[in-house]
């Protein structure tokens, strides 16, 4: 026959502590950035900023609908202002991409706050050709 294997009490005990999971708690400290990058989409009906530091890491991003705003506020800059003040932005790029009439105002947004803003790029994307022209119409 095969051996009996014996297990006393404190075998079982040093098996429970190897076994235990180590719980750590997750520290929720906040990315002090003193340079950043401000990435603000435009578009008609919102618009959405993105933070991040020079590397191009996203710290925060926002957008004016995800904060409550609704309808025609939802086009207005302060949701921008109010992700910079969180991090303590002192020196800032703004990088802005589209259209939209909250366009030139979530910049102003950004620079009354008190930024130095060292740069402002435009990324708006342009078409280079367009769509294909109708073919003539045979009547």
């Amino acid at each position: 026959m095969g051996q009996k294997k014996i297990i006393t009490k404190t075998d079982e005990t040093k098996e429970k502590q190897e076994t235990a999971p180590v719980s750590t708690a997750k520290s929720s400290v906040k990315k002090q950035v003193i340079n950043g990058t401000a990435h603000i989409s435009v578009s008609y009906n919102n618009i959405i900023i993105a933070i991040s530091d020079l590397k191009g890491n996203i710290i925060a991003w926002s957008s004016a609908g995800g904060l409550g705003f609704k309808g025609a506020r939802k086009s207005t800059p302060k949701n921008c202002v109010e992700k910079a003040k969180k991090y303590n932005l002192t020196n800032i790029k703004i990088t802005v991409k589209g259209i939209g009439p909250g366009r030139e105002s979530a910049v102003r947004g950004l620079a009354g706050t008190g930024l130095n803003i060292i740069s402002i790029i435009d990324e708006t994307p342009v078409a280079h050709n367009g769509v294909r022209k109708l073919k003539p119409r045979r009547v």
